[in-house]
């Protein structure tokens, strides 16, 4: 109702518009005419005159000349002026008055939708999302096509492969990552990416011919994290928890402090209560420290560590990977009370700071405590 209503005022500004002119009197344009013009120079003259600025004669025959362009211009102007005539007024303002709306009706009713219902923009964004993925989707289909007519093409197959994968076609990224093993040649990526479709295709289970993958990759190269990471995933899968506690110690203790992996082992750790020992990878350095000690002595420095980065933090609580290290060394330690307290702590300590509460969620979510 509201738009039709917008509509009828559009409608009567358009035909105001049209009317105006034709109620306006023809006198107003006179104002300008050359009728004008000679009317103010014989006004001039005569006040010339009356100063004494020019004679008598002078004067006379000026006038005489002005006159006679003044009737001459009359003549021309009340000739080209055409007469007001009331009925093709009243023919215009009808046409006005019916004419617009019927032409507007008439170009609205084919062109617009009065009843489209709104399109909401969470709606936009997915529509614009399924277009993305209908559009990654024709992509994977030409190069699918390309390769059933050049099937040896390597490179070709090692692109589509992890796209496949990620698309949750588990079972073509395996055939894929076969064939670029086969037209690249062997690497411990390659292995490693196929055992890990390969039990992705299984439902996450770490299958005896996935595990051969990665200890193939293994073989080719002793640190490749992710073949470390799925031997101690299928360790864990065969109830051998202690063995892959270990496997995950080997590889943090070697991993970049800034492995983007990093995070994945360690919740990984903490899951299987870290093995024979209890002792959190804090770092490389403690490690190397502790690999001597007896393992009650080292369980104590651990824990005399970890109560001393707890007091710390209760002092100066904006030390984001700090309380992410302190959460995690009591999920490795098996006191899961105490990460749930220290977690609950680190979010007080650093509600008022938006981007610092956010770094912290995440970490807290990556090790599974996101509550």
């Amino acid at each position: 109702m509201t738009l039709w209503f917008v509509f009828a005022l559009m409608t009567v500004a358009a035909i105001f518009a049209v009317l105006l002119p034709l109620g306006r009197s023809g006198r107003a344009q006179n104002q300008g005419s050359e009728v004008a013009v000679y009317k103010d120079q014989l006004a001039e003259i005569e006040r010339d005159l009356a100063a004494g600025l020019i004679a008598a004669p002078e004067a006379e025959a000026a006038r005489v000349e002005i006159s006679r362009r003044l009737l001459a211009a009359a003549g021309s102007e009340q000739a080209m002026t055409p007469k007001s005539s009331v009925k093709w007024r009243r023919a215009a303002a009808v046409l006005a008055l019916a004419g617009l709306p019927l032409v507007a009706i008439g170009v609205y009713v084919p062109l617009g939708s009065p009843r489209l219902q709104d399109f909401p923009l969470a709606q936009r964004e997915r529509g614009s999302g399924s277009g993305m993925a209908q559009s990654l989707e024709n992509l994977v289909v030409q190069v699918e096509q390309h390769l059933e007519k050049n099937p040896t093409d390597g490179r070709g197959w090692n692109v589509i492969a992890p796209v496949l994968e990620r698309l949750g076609r588990f079972d073509d990224a395996v055939r894929a990552y076969r064939n670029s093993l086969a037209y690249n040649g062997e690497s411990a990526e390659r292995r490693s990416d196929l055992g890990e479709a390969m039990s992705a295709a299984a439902g996450g289970v770490v299958t005896a011919e996935a595990k051969a993958e990665f200890e193939r990759a293994q073989a080719l190269s002793a640190d490749d994290p992710k073949a470390n990471y799925f031997l101690g995933l299928a360790a864990e899968q065969d109830g051998r928890k202690d063995d892959a506690a270990n496997i995950w110690r080997a590889l943090l203790a070697k991993a970049p402090a800034d492995a983007p992996w990093r995070p994945l082992v360690q919740t990984s750790l903490a899951r299987v209560g870290g093995g024979g020992a209890t002792m959190p990878a804090l770092s490389d350095e403690t490690l190397a420290a502790s690999k001597d000690m007896k393992e009650g002595d080292r369980n104590a420095m651990v824990r005399g560590m970890v109560e001393r980065l707890a007091t710390r933090l209760k002092q100066n609580g904006d030390d984001v990977e700090g309380w992410l290290r302190l959460v995690r060394a009591y999920l490795v330690m098996g006191d899961r009370d105490k990460a749930v307290g220290a977690s609950t702590d680190a979010r007080q300590a650093v509600a008022n700071d938006a981007a610092r509460l956010r770094q912290l969620d995440e970490g807290l979510k990556t090790l599974g405590l996101d509550g």
